[in-house]
């Protein structure tokens, strides 16, 4: 059980619900469980039932609408929080989020997402926080108690072992008792108990035979028996497929709609006496209850009153100090008696930046967790704000981008839509050249029984001269037209992939070239005609207008890099993933940076001993020339502030502040679990308990940079150590000459012979963590407690926790493999 107190304010909640639900009929219960469209769940004015509203929102909140009118705040990719360490910080970036979705009419995020870093080959690694459960379940509770403290329900996903995107909607997962307890299960556990969240999302995949959204033993039994969960749980978007399986497995509401699995056939299949109207009333319940928690329900009283909320947050500020918090340092090499950084201002006076990414940074993760910031600072924006005038030179040396992408940097587009008659329906501001319209997510006083055509119309402002490539994707009739001429007409079909949403989306296809000058405007327009399909579960409408310029020899753009590098102080290389690498919907198959990044960086190590190199990714990518530059700064995806937050560290302002979540290969040959392909429907975790860490250190392979580790701007020293099974007292000191944040982190390593004939355990396995502030030569005391679920393993013949007794070893460091004091305790039974 969670084992939260019953409050007045509870009985209340709980009375206004019952009430509530004695006054509802079958066809109404049943209708409020089903989506009235995407993002939205009906209201019920005769039981004073507002409609309770939903949006994505792990580093923001889109609201309802996609569209940049109203922008969010983008704070940076859930790896980057949770590569601070620290969950009050989490906690912090959860109210603001909170702030956001009150702002934007918004009751529910869709969000945090803790789902396990299996393989560094899932496309969505980057929304998630890490491969260990315990660092995961403890950033998931910063985040779900900072959004809840700011009356705002969360919806903790994807349950459960969602940890790829291959095949998402039909793969079975094969997982056995023990990980899935011990390793995925963990972080959904913790969360409930220790933030008690006001919902969880069921995943698209199955789990041993049994889709997550009628999985009657993980929700029924596990989720709400044994963990005492009182919250709704909603399907993934169209992940809900059966009627009477849905509601028997404990589901609540099926998304999106207006046509869902319930609604209309739920209450057919109750007066078919297929299922039981009680569990419709359970259902019910858990919504009212939701509904009552955020204030949408009469005579209920919200959880957090008005009064009662936090403070207002800075967006931009906060922002700018989780990226820089979670900025990791994972090289500071020594070069002529200096270390690479922070740049000394004393002995460097030039910096030559390059790469496309410092211009164009990549902010945030593609899919879902899309949003539309109010601006975005870039590398060579912070850079050229920070450093005196003349400082800095740049050149672009070599761009990943190498696919065609959303048209963007230099268009100035808005949306025209219109009826059969040619008349003006409605039009809206694009930020890109992408609309994703569902549902009711449409410009005002557009409908979609009058809408016909939707037109991308504007300028282009090419940056440089040459041959620029058009492309387009979307389903349905599309007519192209640059500079007045139309270049493109045709049609594309609905495609067969098994994902509903990318068989909707279509592929990226190129559409003509077009020869164009640097600074001068051409007009573009893309004009769809929106396709009718027959048993669609929504109204949609989702096209893009794609652009790729120019495209330069690499040996030149690498050349013009290397020349400003030869002759600057330090070189600054800022290497990154795209969206067409690194994303939802698609699994990687492959580590490599794309495009000639990694043959720019060579070449200006080559002639700069000061090379810095900024890794602008979601997740791990291999990096072959770690050991040839001065530097290696991990900026994950930094948020709309990462620029800023950039300068902050390079120049020492700010210390960087990250430690690993997730373990950096050498290479994929070298990733122990990496598989993410199903065969024949399922994919088995024949690794068991062993991922991340625990795999590594099993096959005894070293990567490029293990769990926990992050280099900082000062030097600590580990005093003393003072272990129980239930804490471990740190004393450390700074001993360098700035003030400094480290994270202590406590290991726990069974010793050899503990538990003979017991299950096969990791090495050692993260158990505590803290972080402490000290100023330059001052000593601090942290007490990091240790849970008795460390010592504990699932047992799966006794199908409980148990307990394992012997010796272990309490080892505290600032790494997995970097401990520096030991002490040893006698775990009993």
């Amino acid at each position: 059980m969670t084992g939260a107190p019953i409050t007045r304010a509870d009985q209340a909640r709980e009375a206004a619900v019952e009430a509530a639900l004695g006054k509802l009929e079958l066809d109404d219960k049943a209708r409020l469980l089903a989506g009235q469209d995407n993002w939205s769940l009906p209201a019920l004015p005769e039981i004073g039932l507002a409609s309770l509203v939903m949006s994505d929102g792990p580093i923001g909140v889109r609201g309802v609408r996609w569209t940049a009118d109203d922008p969010s705040v983008a704070l940076p990719s859930p790896t980057a929080l949770a590569a601070t360490w620290d969950p009050q910080l989490a906690r912090r970036a959860g109210r603001l989020l909170a702030q956001e979705a009150r702002r934007k009419g918004v009751h529910v995020l869709l969000a945090p997402t803790v789902n396990l870093h299996r393989s560094p080959l899932g496309g969505r690694h980057f929304e998630a926080y890490s491969e260990d459960p315990y660092l995961t379940g403890e950033i998931g509770t910063g985040y779900v108690l900072g959004v809840q403290d700011g009356g705002v329900g969360t919806t903790v996903k994807h349950f459960v072992a969602n940890d790829a995107e291959t095949d998402r909607f039909t793969v079975d997962n094969i997982v056995a008792p023990r990980p899935l307890r011990e390793l995925y299960l963990a972080p959904f556990e913790a969360i409930v108990k220790n933030a008690h969240p006001w919902g969880i999302m069921a995943a698209y995949n199955q789990v041993n035979g049994h889709s997550m959204t009628e999985h009657r033993y993980l929700q029924n039994e596990v989720l709400r028996g044994e963990w005492g969960f009182d919250g709704y749980i909603v399907s993934d978007w169209l992940a809900a497929r059966s009627t009477t399986g849905a509601l028997l497995g404990g589901l609540d509401v099926a998304m999106p709609g207006p046509k869902t699995v319930y609604g209309q056939a739920l209450a057919a299949a109750v007066r078919a006496g297929d299922v039981e109207e009680s569990l419709v009333d359970d259902a019910v319940r858990n919504v009212l209850r939701l509904a009552a928690r955020v204030g949408v329900l009469d005579n209920a009283p919200a959880v957090v009153a008005q009064s009662t909320l936090p403070a207002p947050v800075d967006g931009d500020a906060l922002a700018r100090e989780i990226a820089r918090r979670s900025f990791v340092l994972v090289r500071n090499e020594v070069r002529d008696g200096h270390r690479a950084l922070p740049l000394d201002p004393a002995r460097i006076r030039t910096v030559a930046l390059s790469g496309a990414a410092a211009r164009d940074a990549r902010i945030l993760g593609g899919g879902s967790a899309t949003v539309f910031p109010p601006h975005v600072v870039a590398p060579l924006d912070g850079l050229t704000a920070a450093l005196p005038e003349g400082a800095l030179s740049y050149r672009v040396g070599a761009d990943p981008s190498d696919q065609l992408g959303v048209a963007d940097k230099g268009f100035e587009l808005r949306a025209v839509c219109r009826a059969a008659d040619g008349r003006e329906l409605g039009t809206t501001h694009i930020p890109s050249g992408m609309v994703q319209w569902v549902g009711a997510d449409l410009p005002d006083g557009v409908r979609y029984d009058e809408l016909h055509t939707v037109e991308f119309t504007g300028t282009f402002t090419p940056r440089e001269s040459g041959d620029h490539t058009f492309g387009t994707r979307g389903i349905g009739p599309l007519v192209l037209t640059v500079g007045g001429e139309k270049v493109w007409a045709g049609e594309e079909r609905l495609g067969d992939s098994s994902d509903p949403f990318n068989a909707f989306f279509g592929e990226r296809l190129e559409r003509a070239r077009v020869t164009l000058t640097e600074g001068e405007p051409v007009d573009v327009s893309l004009r769809l005609t929106v396709p009718r399909l027959p048993g669609a579960p929504m109204d949609a409408v989702a096209f893009s207008l794609l652009h790729l310029g120019p495209r330069r020899d690499p040996g030149d753009l690498i050349a013009e890099a290397v020349d400003a590098a030869r002759n600057a102080d330090a070189a600054v290389v800022v290497v990154a993933t795209t969206a067409a690498v690194e994303s939802e919907g698609f699994d990687r198959t492959s580590l490599e940076l794309p495009g000639h990044q990694n043959a720019l960086v060579a070449a200006v190590a080559a002639v700069n001993p000061n090379t810095v190199v900024v890794v602008n990714t979601g997740s791990p990518v291999e990096l072959p020339w770690r050991d040839d530059v001065a530097a290696v700064l991990l900026s994950w995806f930094p948020g709309q502030e990462g620029g800023a937050a950039l300068a902050d560290v390079l120049t020492g302002a700010e210390e960087p502040g990250g430690r690993l979540t997730t373990t950096w290969p050498v290479s994929l040959a070298d990733v122990p679990v990496s598989d993410t392909t199903p065969a024949d429907g399922e994919l088995h975790y024949t690794e068991g308990v062993f991922i991340g860490y625990r795999a590594w250190e099993r096959t005894g392979t070293a990567p490029a940079y293990p769990f926990g580790h992050g280099l900082g701007y000062t030097d600590w020293e580990y005093e003393t150590l003072h272990a129980t099974t239930g804490s471990a007292t740190v004393t450390l000191r700074n001993t360098g000459t700035r003030p400094g944040r480290e994270t202590v982190q406590i290991y726990l390593a069974p010793a050899p012979g503990t538990a003979p004939g017991a299950p096969e355990r990791p090495r050692r396995w993260l158990a505590g963590f803290a972080s402490v502030e000290a100023g330059p030569g001052e000593s601090v005391e942290v007490s990091v407690p240790l849970r008795a679920r460390a010592f504990e393993i699932w047992d799966e013949r006794e199908n409980t926790w148990a307990a394992v007794p012997g010796t272990y070893e309490i080892q505290a460091g600032r790494s997995l493999t970097d401990h520096r004091l030991t002490a040893t305790v006698e775990r009993l039974l």
